[in-house]
């Protein structure tokens, strides 16, 4: 391991490695296979670039690493280069003459690490072309990619086991961060690695505090949320990722929110490639750019200062979730996860499951996997043990998200829970025909709309009983009900309801019902209370100093990532710039010793810094 602790702190510039990093390291680059399950964030690509590179420098040949989307590998390629190390892509983007310089370089041993696409990765001429090289390792990044009970399913990496078959004697190292029992379980038999170590580290991020509000005119809680928690006092804001989920929606609320004055961006797969690709340039490259983007945007998006991630709409699954939510803080430094869910989202989700083309089995594994998220919103209890719970992780609640900090009132919701289901049952008795919850919520108030009337639903016996409650509260309460089990959306009846299988013991008196006290006006996001997220402040606890030394260097590292043509966290992450500050280092040896200043990045930039701290 002291070869790996040179290379770390030569080449990457740290001194210590994380959690299980020196295990998996040592495990791989004395030839193990390994699935490895770590959180984004948690220093994943250390785990197969610093044995790449040790093989590679024992002659063991180039490490190939295997990436689903260009964007990963853009950002991480250019971050090996600035720190010295030999590495290339291999993708669609490059010109035939820039592949075969590319292709060149790997079969003359010039290269320490190869990025390249699984498309192109299983072409019979490449596969014949690693045969005519060394290769020291096969790094599979996302691999629950692989898995058709994944949130991510990618085709072509089920073809990736041809590498242990044409291979054998390369060790393989397959990651990801998200993945429960039946999807590791899953990866390891696609990918043929049966018989290779596990290293299952903690889900946790507890860097990102989760927030979930219930829909009230969303954009504006949206806004209240950015604008309270992620505004500079310059007038800027913070990079931050907005998912939705139709294309429609993105464009609107992209349009909606530069108009309020943010550098918001749309982006989905139905528009043009060159914008969509320009539009990730800018969110790569700029500061304060919000991408406002379908799930079409986002894996693999290496750029670390993303300090918030917000959904408009519910995702598919937890997992989808958290890959999603992953995207932010990957820096370590706070960052928020931002939802607002309503009923709508329920019924939108079940309606999408029971219309894919998918079979029976995967539509049942999707309504368990959407059950788990729907469980996830409706909580009382600690998000984030709920989040570890669904990924097999014991934890303590964590003081860090919404539930932790302001601790929603719960009460005994079964008389009410009683009469929404036996509104549900009347209803359908009455009509033979079943309805969704704005009806129900109609009939339950005694409100004798021509429908109402029309159907005869103003004469069963729950019409008018639960005038006493709101509109949202009884949508609170019908949402509640379907997170417990107590009701489920007829999938071909536009978001009909009917009784669960549960539902009769209530009904009988024999289960109590616990509910979520819901708020007499939901959180707009933003409001200003202990609930808030923290922001992210790289100057707190500098003095007037190192203020003016955090300035000088910003701008330094403006002028040279737009030179170099990479992002600004390419040449330093926020975090080592603000320890450059504090510390104020006057020679080349003091600044070696900044965490994330490696060998070839002092020689390059050392002396720069240090006249930059001069000049202050």
């Amino acid at each position: 391991m002291s070869s790996a602790l040179a290379i770390l702190k030569d080449v990457f510039g740290y001194h210590a490695f994380r959690g299980q990093q020196a295990e998996i390291i040592d495990h791989v680059a004395g030839g193990g296979d390994s699935l490895v399950l770590m959180p984004t964030g948690g220093g994943k690509s250390l785990c197969y670039q610093v044995p790449a590179l040790l093989r590679q420098r024992a002659g063991q040949g180039t490490g190939i690493v295997v990436s689903p989307l260009i964007a990963l590998m853009q950002d991480q390629v250019a971050a090996l280069s600035e720190a010295g190390v030999r590495a290339a892509v291999l993708n669609s983007t490059l010109t035939s003459s820039e592949a075969s310089a590319v292709e060149r370089d790997l079969l003359a041993g010039r290269l320490e690490v190869l990025y390249v696409a699984p498309e192109r990765l299983m072409t019979p001429r490449f596969l014949d072309l690693l045969e005519r090289t060394r290769v020291g390792l096969f790094a599979i990044d996302e691999a629950h990619c692989v898995s058709q009970w994944g949130h991510d399913f990618r085709p072509e990496y089920i073809q990736l086991s041809v590498l242990h078959e044409r291979f054998p004697q390369v060790p393989r190292i397959a990651l990801t961060a998200t993945a429960d029992a039946l999807t590791r379980q899953e990866i390891a038999e696609r990918l043929a690695l049966q018989d290779a170590r596990v290293f299952l580290s903690s889900f946790d991020r507890p860097n990102i505090r989760y927030r979930i509000v219930e829909k009230d005119n969303a954009r504006q809680q949206l806004l209240a949320f950015i604008k309270a928690e992620h505004a500079n006092a310059d007038g800027t804001h913070d990079s931050g990722i907005i998912y939705c989920l139709s294309r429609k929606k993105v464009e609107e609320t992209a349009a909606w929110l530069g108009a309020q004055g943010l550098k918001a961006l749309p982006y989905h797969a139905g528009m043009d490639a060159q914008l969509r690709a320009q539009y990730q340039a800018r969110f790569r490259v700029e500061e304060g750019i919000v991408m406002v983007a379908t799930i079409a945007f986002g894996m693999g998006i290496d750029k670390p200062d993303v300090r918030f991630v917000a959904h408009l709409d519910l995702p598919k699954s937890m997992e989808g979730y958290y890959q999603e939510t992953g995207r932010a803080g990957r820096d370590g430094l706070p960052a928020n996860a931002w939802m607002a869910y309503g009923l709508g989202d329920v019924v939108q989700q079940k309606r999408m499951i029971d219309e894919s083309e998918a079979d029976d089995a995967h539509k049942r594994v999707s309504s368990s996997k959407l059950d788990a998220l729907l469980g996830l919103c409706e909580t009382a209890g600690c998000r984030r043990v709920r989040i570890l719970a669904y990924f097999d992780e014991q934890s303590e609640p964590c003081g860090n998200c919404d539930t932790c900090l302001e601790p929603p009132a719960t009460w005994d919701g079964t008389r009410e829970a009683q009469m929404a289901l036996s509104c549900v049952y009347r209803v359908a008795q009455a009509s033979r025909v079943h309805f969704g919850a704005t009806h129900l919520v109609d009939v339950l108030r005694g409100n004798a709309s021509e429908k109402i009337r029309q159907w005869g639903h103003d004469k069963v016996s729950t019409f008018g009983i639960g005038a006493d409650r709101s509109v949202a509260e009884w949508h609170a309460i019908f949402r509640q009900l379907i997170a417990h089990g107590l009701l489920m959306i007829d999938h071909g009846g536009h978001g009909a309801l009917l009784l669960g299988e549960s539902a009769r013991q209530v009904l009988r008196g024999e289960t109590t019902i616990t509910l979520r006290r819901q708020a007499s006006k939901p959180a707009r996001g933003g409001e200003r209370s202990a609930s808030r997220g923290s922001r992210t402040d790289h100057t707190a606890g500098m003095d007037e100093d190192a203020l003016a030394n955090w300035e000088a260097l910003r701008k330094w590292r403006t002028a040279t990532a737009r030179e170099h043509g990479v992002p600004a966290y390419v040449i330093f992450h926020d975090a080592t710039l603000a320890e450059i500050a504090r510390s104020a280092p006057a020679t080349l040896d003091e600044l070696a010793e900044v965490p994330g200043i490696g060998a070839a990045k002092l020689e390059r930039y050392g002396e720069e810094i240090l006249e930059t701290l001069e000049g202050v």
